[in-house]
């Protein structure tokens, strides 16, 4: 087996670094993204949208942590800043087409970065984008399902939904709250 030279293991862990810190960019932003739509959905009396939107912006804060602890791991630093703008005031008709466009773009950038890392033998790293490229396609489901709703059924879909609740049930728990 050739021995691999301190050089040529940083530059390749330099690599995974960055692929690490452009999904991590590309969370941040979807986690912006969905509160929004979160906080709209709410204010269209869309309780059982908002819900899952906030649900799946949890997932979405889950995954920029976890890619920042393993940049971390790598002796990288994670960026702090979202890749791009968010869509804001969207109609209730145009937020789950929009959706599912950004998670399969997510999903096919996501896939890129993986061949980014196993052609730099960083399996862990390879391992975690497989774990949330499956949880992406759960949220590209979900939102292709309720755009298919909303263009097949429309108001009949819509009605049946407004005034549904948006709890997330129970006490949420943060530092000041006692958190644990």
């Amino acid at each position: 087996m050739p021995k691999v030279s301190k050089e040529e293991r940083e530059a390749r862990k330099a690599k995974v670094v960055e692929v690490l810190n452009q999904a991590r960019a590309m969370e941040l932003t979807a986690i912006t993204q969905y509160m929004n739509q979160h906080y709209g959905l709410d204010d269209m009396d869309y309780g059982e949208l908002a819900k899952n939107m906030k649900l799946i912006a949890i997932d979405e804060m889950r995954h920029a942590e976890m890619f920042a602890e393993r940049i971390k791991e790598l002796g990288g630093e994670p960026v702090s800043l979202a890749d791009g703008d968010i869509e804001k005031r969207q109609p209730v008709q145009t937020i789950f087409p929009f959706d599912s466009e950004l998670e399969d773009d997510t999903i096919a950038a996501y896939n890129d970065f993986l061949l980014v890392c196993r052609e730099n033998g960083d399996s862990v790293s390879m391992k975690l984008f497989e774990t949330i490229i499956e949880e992406e396609q759960e949220h590209y489901n979900y939102f292709d399902s309720v755009a298919g709703h909303i263009e097949d059924l429309g108001e009949t879909y819509l009605s049946k939904i407004a005034g549904t609740s948006a709890s997330t049930g129970g006490t949420q728990k943060g530092f000041v709250l006692g958190g644990e």
